[in-house]
């Protein structure tokens, strides 16, 4: 196979800037991906963008296939309507030399269920959507789902402390829980 000669920039989008104490994918991806191509770049790489573990790395995700949440612009929730602005004005101080993940992690999730119970409420087609999301993900989405509520239960901890039952998926734990 052969390939063009291409350029481009390594930048994961938590190193954007943004005033939500971390770069995300919203006004600013969109500039970024502007100057790349303005600046005659090809590609933009990124690490990967999956749900953060122990240690806010992006090597530590917490599935392949489910997104980081932290990477979800307010701003762009806002301009859909789901969010207030007034609903974002608590944001975590934005030092890009020093990220305090844990803030951040609390503002954002504060930030989507509110979002989420407003899209829920919002008269749209909630259950078709919803359903037919959960429905094209089944194959990842519910043991990601079942996974993040036991992690969840069992303090964060890693899965090998968690009781055999379910760790090891005995017997009809799965169900259970």
């Amino acid at each position: 196979m052969k390939f063009e000669r291409s350029s481009g920039i390594l930048l994961h989008p938590t190193s954007l800037p943004g005033k939500n104490g971390i770069g995300d994918l919203g006004k600013e991806a969109y500039n970024f991906i502007n100057f790349l191509k303005d600046s005659g770049h090809n590609l933009w790489q990124v690490l990967p963008l999956g749900p953060t573990g122990y240690g806010d790395s992006p090597y530590q995700c917490f599935s392949a296939f489910a997104g980081n949440t932290n990477l979800i612009s307010p701003e762009l929730l806002i301009e859909e309507g789901l969010l207030t602005a007034d609903d974002a004005v608590e944001a975590p101080n934005s030092n890009p030399h020093n990220i305090d993940y844990g803030a951040v992690i609390q503002f954002k999730e504060r930030l989507l269920r509110k979002a989420f119970a407003n899209y829920k409420n919002s008269g749209k087609n909630f259950e078709e959507e919803c359903g037919a999301f959960c429905k094209e993900n089944q194959y990842w989405l519910d043991d990601f789902a079942l996974f993040m509520a036991v992690k969840q239960k069992f303090g964060m901890q890693v899965w090998t402390a968690w009781d055999d039952d379910i760790a090891f998926r005995k017997g009809n734990a799965v169900e259970e829980w």
